[in-house]
């Protein structure tokens, strides 16, 4: 496919104006603090059988978003020595955690790996096992952008966000794993919360977002070719006379924003044909990332990014990366 927006130079240098609501980091310090007050029982983490003799598998189940249970896998590698350091993934749109012998990559690896279903998606993968209770107002057209658009209080992705962040809360507190030694990671909408754990989450050894979804959304809304950014569009085509209202909620779950608040190592990976999450609104977060930063650009590639190229780049920054960090090295503020 052509290229469809900014240049590599261009995007380089790209850093709109991005202004935060005057109550962003309030707002999410109030729900986090909601979230981890009213949290309703311990994890679970329940081994399953999956006939697979190299990696040990758990059924987990978190408190989320108002205690609600959020469902995930948690792999780990039979026989590796504890405390491992822990990869915590999270999903692109549409997409359930999926069957429990399936994403061994990272236990593979020798790592732990817990990844997090995603409330009420799951459509495109099988798996998927965690409702959203709290769904809000009709959105309207379908999709997950406007989904209690109304106001930040009843939006799904400050339900999703709080979700993410009690699942590092939970691997954190597990007996086998380096609370100093945890990554985050996704892909798309999965790179977006990602991003936003980064900046809701102190200390985290790193942080790996791939072509991520939910950066300067304003923008993809205006200019993304696909949903679901497009969903927005139409919605707004609809509601002539509620764009203000509703970029005003959508800027509380910017990735772009949260980027600016978060200080662990990252490795993004973007690329520049990309129709779905357009690369100039990639490069609004890694531009305005606040910590150590790396890119890898594909520029012939979409949105499937960079692959099993760039799994193999973040192999190899994750093994050097835990190697540098000892229990308790790492710290958190």
């Amino acid at each position: 496919m052509p290229l469809t927006d900014l240049s590599l130079d261009a995007c380089r240098d790209y850093r709109p104006p991005l202004p935060a609501p005057a109550d962003f980091d309030a707002f999410w310090s109030r729900t986090l603090d909601e979230a981890r007050t009213h949290a309703s029982g311990e994890p679970v983490f329940a081994e399953v059988r999956t006939g697979l003799t190299q990696v040990r598998t758990y059924d987990v189940t978190i408190p989320g978003f108002a205690g609600q249970p959020v469902r995930g896998w948690l792999r780990m590698p039979a026989g590796a020595a504890e405390p491992l350091g822990c990869v915590v993934e999270f999903l692109g749109y549409g997409r359930g955690r999926g069957l429990a012998h399936e994403n061994l990559l990272w236990a593979s690896a020798g790592h732990a790996h817990l990844l997090m279903d995603t409330r009420g998606q799951g459509w495109s993968a099988a798996g998927g096992a965690t409702a959203d209770p709290d769904g809000g107002a009709p959105g309207v057209v379908p999709g997950f952008l406007t989904r209690g658009v109304e106001s930040p209080e009843t939006s799904y992705y400050r339900r999703l966000f709080t979700d993410a962040v009690r699942c590092v809360d939970a691997v954190r507190e597990h007996p086998g794993i380096d609370p100093d030694r945890i990554v985050v990671t996704g892909i798309s909408q999965g790179g977006g919360i990602t991003l936003a754990v980064a900046g809701l989450v102190p200390g985290l050894a790193g942080v790996m977002p791939d072509v991520p979804f939910l950066c300067h959304i304003r923008r993809g809304a205006e200019i993304a070719g696909r949903p679901p950014y497009t969903e927005i569009a139409e919605y707004l085509k609809l509601h002539r006379d509620r764009a203000e209202q509703v970029f005003t909620t959508l800027a509380y779950f910017d990735a772009a924003l949260h980027a600016t608040r978060a200080t662990a190592p990252a490795l993004f990976s973007i690329a520049m044909m990309d129709d779905i999450c357009p690369p100039s609104t990639c490069f609004t977060a890694y531009n305005g990332y606040a910590g150590p930063k790396d890119v890898r650009v594909y520029p012939f590639n979409g949105h499937e990014g960079g692959a099993e190229y760039q799994q193999r780049e973040q192999l190899g920054w994750v093994a050097s990366l835990f190697a540098g960090l000892s229990s308790g090295q790492a710290g958190r503020s």
